[in-house]
């Protein structure tokens, strides 16, 4: 079995890079289509890849993105310069990483709980992505808070599925990123999505360690603890950064060497605005950053319009976007700076 330890290292150290964060670019034909449809872009193969060559080269972006999660389509496209994606972002100093879980299906014996589904066949894909380019992957599951849930049959069976596929991962040599997305939806308090986080991430690392996953060479992608978006008693920011910071001190062991979290239905500043405020808090004992996809791309899609004259327009704005949450990563940003 070949040694990828080097490998490992080498991705884990540009993706922990400080003021860094990574781009979540592998929406699904599905998602983006529909993002796509509500500011008036046709929903085609060209518009997807011209979209994504949009960010992908936007001017010194490096400076604030180390990685770019692809979705498999873009993996094997090549850019409006007729470079393959990987390379073009290679070249500007980004590493490429590729979305490999198949989605959600119905977890049975529960009440419309999600599990994720793509284990079959993973390590032969995973061999096929990192010889395209690809030296870290993604993995979601989903939680749903109710009165009656997360249950712990759901959390027990997307623990194990996350571990089964970061274990794999690793054997190929690529990164794993690990997300265990608490909704957003619905009308739960803060408290509430605190007791539902713990035991979520907490289920997570024990899987890990059971699989015998090297946390060392691992990125966590949770969600924030936060209320629902329905809930009548909105957290304050403080209130978010407190809450979350909790419950990953409580759960995430310091070996973990950085956590990425993603907006989750966050709007761009409030999404920003969370990040800063854990970071403000001090010295953390992991790298603390972002991978978003909207709170990043919602600003450009909509500059942009499908409209190749206002590429530039567009570009400008996701570089502001990232530049933000890049000093929200330092603990430097400011509301201010919204203007």
């Amino acid at each position: 079995m070949t040694d990828f330890t080097h490998d490992l290292k080498t991705t884990i150290g540009r993706l922990t890079a400080r003021g860094k964060g990574i781009l979540a670019a592998d929406e699904s034909t599905a998602t983006i289509s529909k993002r796509f449809e509500a500011v008036g872009i046709a929903t085609t193969e060209d518009n997807r890849r011209a979209y994504r060559d949009l960010l992908m080269t936007t001017p010194n972006i490096n400076a604030f993105i180390a990685g770019v999660i692809l979705f498999e389509e873009t993996l094997n496209q090549q850019n409006l310069q007729s470079t393959p994606f990987p390379q073009a972002l290679a070249d500007a100093g980004i590493l490429a990483g590729i979305k490999v879980d198949k989605g959600l299906i119905p977890l049975q014996n529960t009440n419309n709980e999600m599990v994720t589904q793509g284990l079959d066949g993973l390590p032969q894909r995973l061999a096929e992505y990192k010889a395209k380019g690809a030296s870290f992957a993604k993995w979601r599951a989903v939680y749903t808070i109710s009165a009656n849930t997360p249950s712990c049959l759901a959390i027990a069976a997307n623990a194990e599925v996350l571990a089964r596929y970061a274990a794999c991962c690793q054997e190929a040599g690529i990164v794993p990123m690990v997300e265990p997305e608490v909704l957003i939806d619905g009308e739960h308090t803060i408290e509430q999505c605190e007791i539902a986080s713990r035991a979520v991430l907490h289920a997570v690392f024990n899987a890990l360690f059971a699989h015998k996953v090297n946390l060392a060479y691992t990125v966590l992608k949770p969600s924030m603890v936060i209320n629902g978006k329905a809930c009548r008693m909105p957290a304050s920011v403080q209130a978010v950064a407190d809450a979350t910071l909790r419950v990953l001190r409580a759960t995430v062991p310091a070996t973990v060497p950085t956590i990425n979290f993603l907006s989750g239905g966050q709007t761009p500043q409030q999404a920003t605005a969370h990040l800063n405020a854990m970071n403000a808090k001090g010295s953390l004992p992991w790298n603390v950053s972002f991978s978003y996809a909207r709170a990043l791309q919602d600003n450009c899609m909509k500059a942009w319009a499908g409209q190749s004259t206002a590429v530039a327009a567009a570009q400008q704005a996701f570089y502001q976007r990232a530049k933000l949450n890049s000093l929200a990563a330092l603990g430097n940003y400011e509301e201010a700076m919204e203007k």
